[in-house]
């Protein structure tokens, strides 16, 4: 207990960007437990992301149990997975591979009825420059939008689903990056608030994205489109984003209600390779 305090108290926070993201030294997330996990938490349920560099001693077998010490754990059903450790999820993208995953704005695991937490993510292998990913704060979103759009959404719902995205026709089947990716016959689908309320902050939280967010409930994809659109304009055009720059050794955590990400796609020619623990949410609600 007494580490553990002198840990918790060493901890600082550094902002990424004003709205978005922190960054987070003093930890060593390998023997981060009690109030220190408690305080990592909160840190990245307000903020959205969380980077923490320098943790060379995370391996794979360190990253399952801090991911347990957290809660579940949601094994995915797209990514290669290794075989010492199915917990893990592989995201990588080979140096003759052209397409890369999750090259946009999305929200991972809307399209299920109770989507995952987050996750926490983990470089391995990284090209000598590039390869950044970017995230939005979706309270700082919603809290962004003019008062008539903030109006028109209230009480809507919305459908979301991967089968465009993985099925064996889908978009990275189209792609050099479908050879990769497991799932082609699953079948997804969940609807949710447009606009839910973060379930421990209470905090109100855009809830729609680009990649999974199919159509409002009750309108079809076409009728859909132009307020999806607007919204997906309004969320990044505020001064909501930040980018969280990867070097060896380190780990970014963050929450799948709170933020979207976008997975930079600038580094052809080289290899990127990361691993990712997706942590078990809860339902959402408006």
């Amino acid at each position: 207990m007494r580490g553990e305090s002198w840990e918790r108290d060493a901890m600082e926070m550094v902002p990424l960007a004003p709205k978005c993201g922190v960054e987070i030294t003093g930890v060593r997330l390998s023997e981060a437990e009690g109030d220190t996990l408690d305080a990592i938490r909160t840190a990245i349920y307000e903020h959205g992301v969380a980077l923490f560099r320098g943790q060379d001693d995370f391996t794979p077998e360190a990253h399952i149990a801090f991911a347990r010490r957290w809660g579940g754990i949601d094994i995915n059903n797209y990514f290669p997975l290794t075989d010492e450790h199915p917990e893990i999820a592989v995201v990588r993208k080979a140096a003759d591979q052209q397409t890369n995953i999750g090259g946009d704005w999305h929200t991972d695991h809307s399209y299920d009825q109770v989507p995952a937490m987050g996750s926490i993510l983990v470089a391995r292998t990284l090209p000598p420059s590039g390869g950044d990913t970017l995230f939005a704060h979706m309270g700082a979103a919603y809290d962004a939008l003019p008062e008539d759009l903030t109006q028109e959404i209230e009480g809507l719902e919305a459908f979301h689903t991967a089968d465009h995205i993985y099925k064996a026709d889908g978009l990275y089947a189209k792609t050099d990056m479908g050879r990769e990716l497991r799932g082609h016959d699953l079948k997804t689908g969940a609807t949710h608030p447009v606009v839910i309320r973060h379930p421990v902050t209470g905090r109100k939280l855009l809830y729609v994205n680009r990649a999974f967010t199919v159509n409002l409930v009750g309108k079809t994809r076409e009728e859909s489109l132009p307020l999806l659109t607007r919204l997906y304009a309004e969320a990044l055009a505020a001064d909501n984003t930040c980018r969280v720059r990867w070097e060896p050794g380190a780990v970014a955590i963050w929450d799948n209600r709170t933020t979207w990400h976008n997975a930079l796609n600038d580094y052809q020619g080289h290899a990127r390779e990361m691993h990712r623990i997706t942590l078990s949410g809860e339902a959402l609600a408006a």
